[in-house]
C-alpha cells in the first residue's frame, strides 16, 4: 500500500491484513499501551470539512503510537481555491510523514496522492468513506469473525459511506443489500465495480426501493444521515423522500433477531434511525465509532512503518 483512497484499490489479502493487524493493535492498546513505533513522525491532517470522529481518531491514534498530528483547517490550506492541491501535497511532504485528507471533490484527494512524496490517506470525500468502511467491517470482525456469507443492509442514501461499504463487503464476501429511493441510486458506475469485486468472492449485491425487502433476514442493518454536507440545500426535499427508510423497530423486526445495528455518526435521530434502536440491544453504533482509532492505528502503522 503506498495511499488509502478507496476501498476497491485494495486486495482483499491488503484488507484482511488491515483487519487484524487492528485487532493486534486494539490487543495491545488494551493491555497496557500500544508501542511507540511511530515516535518521530508527523501526520498533517488537512481537512475542508467538520469532524469530530475522524479528526480525534487520527490525532490520538498518532500519539498512541508514539507520532504527532497537526490539524491544518479550511481556513489556512483553501484547499483548490487559496492553493492548489498539487502544491499542498508538495509543500506539506516536505514537513510530515503522511496525510490525512477530508476533501469535498474526490478528485482533491487524488491530486493530493499523485503529488505527494509521503503516503495520502482519504479521511472522507464526496465519493467515499474509506477508513470508516474500513472501521465497520472491523468492528463487525470482532463479533463474526467469519464474514463471509454474512448479509448487510443498508437503507438510505446511495452516498459515499454506501458506495465504501459496497466495495469492503464485495473484498471480504459479505452479501450487499442496499434500499435506496428512486432518484438516490447507488452510481452505476460504483454498481458495476462492487459486482466485479463480488465475484470472485461470492458476494451478491442486491438493489431494491424497499426497505423491508433489503432487511429481510439480515445479519446487519447499517444507516446514514439522508443529508450529508454539502447537500443543506437539499433538507426539506430529502426529508420527505426518505422516512420510509427509516431504522426503527417496525423495520428490525425483519432481520434476524441478533441483527446487528450500524451507524457512522453523527446521527439525526427521529430521522433515519430511531433512540429505541440506536440505544437498543442489537446497537454496536458507539463501539463501531470507538473503533475508529483502532482501525486507523492499523492504516498509520501499514503506511508510515511498513518495516513494523
Amino acid at each position: 500500500m503506498r495511499h488509502f483512497l478507496a476501498v476497491d484499490q485494495l486486495t482483499r489479502s491488503d484488507l484482511e491484513g488491515l483487519l487484524a493487524l487492528a485487532k493486534q493493535l486494539k490487543t495491545e492498546y488494551k493491555n497496557g499501551g500500544n508501542a511507540p513505533i511511530l515516535q518521530g513522525k508527523y501526520l498533517a491532517l488537512v481537512f475542508m470539512k467538520p469532524s469530530l470522529r475522524t479528526r480525534v481518531s487520527f490525532d490520538v491514534g498518532m500519539r498512541h503510537l508514539g507520532g504527532e498530528a497537526l490539524y491544518l483547517s479550511p481556513q489556512e490550506v483553501g484547499l483548490g481555491n487559496r492553493e492548489s492541491a498539487a502544491d499542498v501535497a508538495r509543500v506539506i511532504s516536505g514537513y510530515t510523514d503522511g496525510i490525512t485528507a477530508r476533501v469535498f471533490e474526490h478528485a482533491h484527494i487524488e491530486e493530493l496522492a499523485e503529488h505527494a512524496s509521503v503516503p495520502v490517506i482519504n479521511g472522507l470525500s464526496d465519493y467515499s468513506h474509506p477508513c470508516q468502511a474500513l472501521t465497520d467491517v472491523f468492528t463487525l470482525y470482532e463479533r463474526r469473525p467469519q464474514l463471509e456469507g454474512l448479509t448487510l443492509a443498508y437503507t438510505g442514501d446511495g452516498n459515499n459511506m454506501a458506495v465504501s461499504l459496497l466495495y469492503a463487503c464485495a473484498l471480504l464476501g459479505i452479501h450487499f443489500r442496499i434500499a435506496t429511493p428512486p432518484g438516490y441510486e447507488l452510481p452505476e458506475a460504483s454498481l458495476a465495480r462492487g459486482r466485479e469485486l463480488g465475484r470472485a468472492s461470492g458476494s451478491d449485491v442486491f438493489t431494491t426501493h424497499i426497505a423491508a425487502e433489503a432487511v429481510a433476514a439480515a445479519d446487519i442493518i447499517y444507516t446514514d444521515v439522508w443529508t450529508s454536507m454539502g447537500q443543506e440545500e437539499e433538507t426539506t426535499t430529502r426529508l420527505e423522500v426518505f422516512p420510509p427508510y427509516q431504522i426503527n423497530a417496525e423495520l428490525v423486526s425483519k432481520a434476524k433477531p441478533d441483527v446487528l445495528i450500524m451507524h457512522c455518526l453523527p446521527a439525526h435521530r427521529g430521522e433515519e434511525i430511531t433512540d429505541e434502536v440506536a440505544d437498543g440491544p442489537n446497537s454496536i453504533i458507539f463501539p463501531q465509532a470507538e473503533n475508529r482509532l483502532h482501525a486507523q492505528k492499523a492504516l498509520l502503522v501499514q503506511l508510515l512503518a511498513p518495516e513494523h
